[in-house]
């Protein structure tokens, strides 16, 4: 018998691969809150106070700006000179019009829910079914329901054919925050369900059967039940149980935005802060900034630097300036260790929601310039493969964020991509045009995609889309 112990690889996720993307998925607004709490935990986190020019951006000293003189931005009106004289009040009495040009204060956006769907469906739908959009639009509540009306009434009232309403229907719900405009919590969990089955998110393999057959019985806790139905254990019911209770929500348009004054979407106004501002310069380059580059700048505390360099020269050299207890320098070593490790993960996040957008504003440059008829097939697999990531680190990163573009308007990361289904739609296209003699194979897809499509895909995603279209592959059309 051989004993020997041969190696083996494995993959382990490392606990700073945990919080990194725990951080990474975090809106603007909810990371500001996981900083202060930060700060407040731990004394060896600091705050950089640092005033900005709120037009430029660049550093401030005193009220008045000395890179753009408090005029940056701002457009001539009338037959005013396009520059102020540089005395009197106008350099020092911005205050009320400076927030005008700020874009971050301009992203203080207000829209209603049923704004944002509008501008959204907009998109997706000929404008035959805008209407048919705006009426459903207009029957969901404040927990982000369809309610009141069956997608039947709709099509009677619209004159409409039910197959329209139901392609109106899943539109509204492949929205951001998915699962809005459900029929019922069942629906809306089944949608957000086949939304993380398609981005790649590992859900447990009875989950969706579960939520779908016997929904009632899982509410009931009725987990014996389920599992004799189904044949399976009782612990895989309970995994089902915990990832659906974790991982998604019941009340969709509660987790949409929070509203003036703590309000819920449901309110009047809604309250949309971007995580990204994407803006055009004077030569026509279009820019991206993250914003919290601009909000606040977080470094270890100057004293506790200083004293961890002192204990790590008492190691090398057996010196120490100021006597110690090993519980102090343990708990020095323990809070800049964990200062920095946060630091390292906010910039991580940071470039990656910035590398992430610049490639979406190279994919939809004509969008950005001509307006929404320009919008191209794009997924997040595509641009996940653009720069090497992921396609499920891609939506962690853009899930429940918002844009600010150069027109001024905030619309939701999610505006810039179609569902994979799009480029399903241009593989077919392709297949069918083929010549029957000589099938395409899945890299000759691949070209005709980047090609005629501007789609960059990896062969291995056309082979599995092309699976999902139930397409053989080419060895196996060429007699077909």
């Amino acid at each position: 018998m051989d004993l020997r112990i041969l190696p083996q690889q494995q993959l382990k996720v490392t606990p700073k691969q945990i919080a990194a993307n725990a951080i990474l998925q975090l809106s603007s607004m909810e990371l500001q809150e996981v900083i202060n709490t930060e700060l407040q935990e731990n004394p060896a986190l600091d705050l950089e106070e640092s005033q900005v020019c709120p037009l430029c951006g660049e550093p401030l000293q005193g009220r008045i700006c000395l890179n753009c003189f408090g005029l940056a931005n701002k457009p001539p009106r009338g037959d005013e000179p396009e520059t102020e004289p540089l005395e009197g009040s106008s350099l020092m009495q911005r205050d009320d019009d400076e927030e005008e040009f700020d874009p971050i204060v301009r992203a203080e956006a207000e829209q209603t829910l049923a704004e944002y769907l509008s501008w959204n469906v907009r998109v997706m739908l000929p404008a035959r079914l805008h209407p048919t959009a705006e009426y459903l639009i207009g029957n969901i509540n404040d927990s982000g329901r369809l309610e009141g009306i069956t997608l039947d009434d709709a099509a009677r009232t619209m004159k409409v054919t039910l197959a329209d309403v139901e392609r109106v229907h899943q539109v509204i719900m492949s929205i951001e925050p998915w699962g809005v405009g459900a029929r019922d919590t069942r629906e809306c969990l089944l949608v957000q369900i086949e939304h993380l089955e398609e981005i790649g998110e590992s859900v447990p393999p009875h989950a969706k059967q579960i939520v779908s057959e016997h929904f009632r019985a899982l509410g009931e806790h009725k987990f014996g039940d389920i599992a004799q139905a189904m044949r399976i254990t009782r612990e895989e019911v309970n995994v089902a149980w915990d990832y659906v209770k974790d991982n998604l929500n019941p009340f969709p348009a509660h987790g949409f935005a929070a509203g003036p004054n703590g309000a819920s979407v449901g309110g009047r106004e809604v309250g949309l802060r971007p995580d990204v501002i994407i803006y055009k310069e004077e030569n026509g380059d279009i820019k991206v900034e993250v914003i919290e580059s601009r909000r606040f700048s977080l470094r270890v505390n100057p004293v506790y630097r200083q004293l961890v360099g002192q204990v790590q020269a008492a190691r090398r050299d057996g010196t120490e300036t100021v006597p110690m207890s090993d519980q102090d320098r343990q708990h020095i070593k323990d809070y800049v260790t964990r200062a920095k490790f946060f630091i390292d993960n906010i910039n991580q996040r940071r470039q990656t929601i910035l590398r992430i957008t610049e490639v979406i504003v190279e994919c939809q440059h004509d969008f950005l310039v001509k307006g929404v008829q320009s919008l191209r097939p794009l997924t997040r697999a595509e641009v996940g493969e653009r720069i090497g990531m992921h396609e499920s680190t891609v939506s962690r990163a853009t899930a429940g964020k918002f844009v600010l573009l150069p027109s001024g308007q905030v619309i939701p990361f999610a505006t810039f991509f179609t569902a994979s289904l799009g480029v399903k739609d241009v593989i077919k296209d392709i297949i069918e045009a083929e010549d029957r003699t000589r099938p395409f194979s899945d890299q000759e897809i691949v070209e005709k995609l980047r090609q005629d499509n501007g789609i960059i895909l990896a062969r291995r995603t056309v082979a599995k889309y092309r699976e999902e279209l139930q397409i053989l592959p080419a060895r196996l059309r060429k007699h077909s």
